[in-house]
This record gives structure tokens, sequence and C-alpha cells, in this order.
């Protein structure tokens, strides 16, 4: 990796710099007033604890998925700016936290595929290091093999020991809602807030869900989320809608569709349509799905190894160089000052 990539102490002041003058500018511009006794705005972002290395963990893992070869050939069609790092190291957890911090957001999903995964090993790390940021942890429960609306409940049970009290269900409806509906119940007598991944707030709604988000940022695009929510509020459910930078996962999934990041426009234009939405918490997908090319953690600029030319962020946002790395951040502490309200900071000096 080159030097200048690497956490280059003066790129991230530059950065710094730039994220304040957003901030401010941002206060200029009005997002839709929140109603008396309203719940506070959320952004919240999904994340992966799921990268191996050699070095930590034994092996690549997901870094070399549908036969790519690391460290020069990964599953991406970009390249992390911080180089292939293992979710297992506490140091590059806490910097991340450190990011998602710095960039406003409130809410980690951590993705879950169930107790004794990789992701459940991590979970204590990922928590320990979002709570010394004030960052709050949910569970992104995936569809691990064996998962059922029981095997669900007994998990948030099992969740409940780390403080995680907000839950996601990715591919809620494998299972019918009329399933869902008597689990919810009785879950809902926890405390516990539990979220559909679903375009349809109806079958949310049969299956007493508390509320509804998209993750899919291709299928779900912005003009879909006025509708979207509108559904979701006169069902008198909360709505999530998913924002994301764009989609590029030929590399990581073999999947030929893509949605481009058009410099910023993609992820601008998707939060424009949350806020106007009415959302009740944004849900940004993703930090870290490098796979699927939604990610905003930092990449490297201009980078090529073992013959493959990585993409970059360069030009998003007028950034350019080691800082367009950081460009998608840079952004997104813009949004989430402009969904929170000028008077909610989450920003820390350093």
């Amino acid at each position: 990796m080159p030097a200048e990539t690497i956490s280059a102490l003066p790129v991230r002041r530059l950065v710094q710099a730039v994220v304040l003058v957003m901030v401010l500018a941002a206060v200029s511009v009005a997002a839709p007033a929140a109603q008396p006794g309203a719940v506070p705005r959320v952004a919240s972002i999904f994340y992966y604890p799921w990268y191996g290395t050699p070095a930590t963990d034994g092996a690549w893992v997901h870094w070399g998925q549908n036969g790519h070869q690391p460290p020069d050939d990964v599953a991406a069609a970009y390249y992390p700016a911080r180089g292939l790092y293992s979710s297992s190291a506490a140091d590059v957890v806490q910097s991340q936290m450190d990011q998602i911090r710095d960039a406003g957001i409130d809410e980690i999903s951590s993705s879950w595929w169930g107790k004794g995964s990789p992701e459940d090993q991590r979970l204590g790390l990922v928590v320990a290091a979002a709570s010394r940021d004030s960052v709050a942890v949910a569970a992104h429960i995936e569809p691990y093999p064996g998962r059922s609306v029981a095997s669900v409940a007994a998990d948030v049970a099992y969740l409940r020991g780390f403080g995680i009290h907000t839950f996601y269900i990715y591919r809620a409806f494998d299972f019918a809602p009329s399933d869902w509906a008597p689990v919810l119940d009785a879950l809902h007598k926890q405390s516990v807030t539990v979220f559909a991944q679903t375009g349809l707030p109806g079958l949310a709604a049969a299956g007493h869900f508390d509320g509804v988000y998209t993750y899919d940022i291709v299928t779900y695009g912005g003009g879909f989320l006025v509708r979207y929510c509108s559904e979701a509020h006169a069902l008198h459910l909360a709505c999530a809608p998913s924002v994301g930078p764009g989609y590029e996962a030929l590399r990581g999934a073999g999947d030929p569709k893509v949605k481009p990041r058009s410099q910023g426009k993609t992820y601008d234009a998707m939060w424009q349509a949350a806020i106007a939405a009415g959302a009740d918490r944004v849900t940004i997908t993703s930090y870290n799905e490098w796979g699927e090319g939604t990610q905003i953690e930092p990449a490297a600029p201009a980078y090529t190894a073992g013959g493959v030319a990585y993409g970059s962020y360069e030009g998003a946002y007028g950034m350019s160089g080691a800082a367009s790395g950081y460009a998608y951040l840079v952004r997104t502490a813009y949004w989430t000052s402009l969904y929170h309200g000028p008077s909610k900071s989450r920003r820390r000096a350093h």
C-alpha cells in the first residue's frame, strides 16, 4: 500500500477541517421539523465485522471470496485505505468506531450470523469499541443456516446480554407474518425494537414489527422512499429507509448490476429522498461491505496491484488525492448534521 493512504495524520486534520465547513453549511439548510414529542432521529449504519487476515485469523476471510487471491487481488472494486485488515484487531475496530462517531452516526447495526459465528465472537470487541465513542450497537440478524422465527427469539434474548435492544431482521419474510406476530408480541414486553427488511410495510404490520428498512439501495432507490414511509406511517410503523453511495459487486459477488456513485450524486440524492420522506431513522448501506461496493469506509486513491486497477472516490465532492478517500465520511457528517438539526453534534475534537 502507498504510505500516504494509511492513517496519515495531516490528511485526517484536513478532512476534519472540511467536515467542519460542511457541517456549518448544513445548518443553513432546513430539514423537515420534528413534531412535538417525536422520537429523536437516528442515523444508523450497517457494519461488517467479518474480515480476516492470515496473520491474525489464519486465512484471508471475505477478502478472497469469488476466487480472488489477496493481498493484491481482492474481492472488491475498491481497495481499503487502511489496507486489508482483520476485524479481530482491536485497533482497527476502534479506528472504525472513531470514524463512525466523527461522521455523526448514532448507531451501528452489526452483521450477525448466529451464535458461535466469527461475527458473534467479535461482538464483544465491537460493543466495547462503540461504547467508548458513545455509539449504540444494534444487531443485523442475517439468514444464517437453520434460522427460524423461534431461533431469532432466542437470539434476541442472547444478544440482550450484550446490551443490544434494537434488531434488524434481514429477509424477515422468509417466514410468514403470522409466524412472527406472537413471537414479536412476547419480545415487545422485553423493551426491544425490531425492524423488518422489506419493501412492503403491510407485511411488517401484519407480523407486528416495530418498523421497516430496505437495505437494498439498488431495488429501492430514492424515488421509492416517500411512498414507502407514507405507507409505514399509516400503519404506525417506524420508517428506516436505507441510503448508500452506490453498488458494484462484480468482483465480490459476481453480480453485474451497478449503481454508479457519480462522484457523490447518488449518495446525496438518496439522503435527500430519505429526509423528504420523513424517515424516523436513516440506515446507511454500508460502512464496510467492500464486496458489494457500498462502503463509505476510506478507500485508497488510484491504487493498482496485481494488474488490477481499483476504483477510488477521486473527485467526489471536489476532493482529490489521499483526502478523497475520506469523501463519503465527510459527506455523511454533512447529512447527519442536517438530519439531526444544528443542536446536535457527535464529533469530538482531536
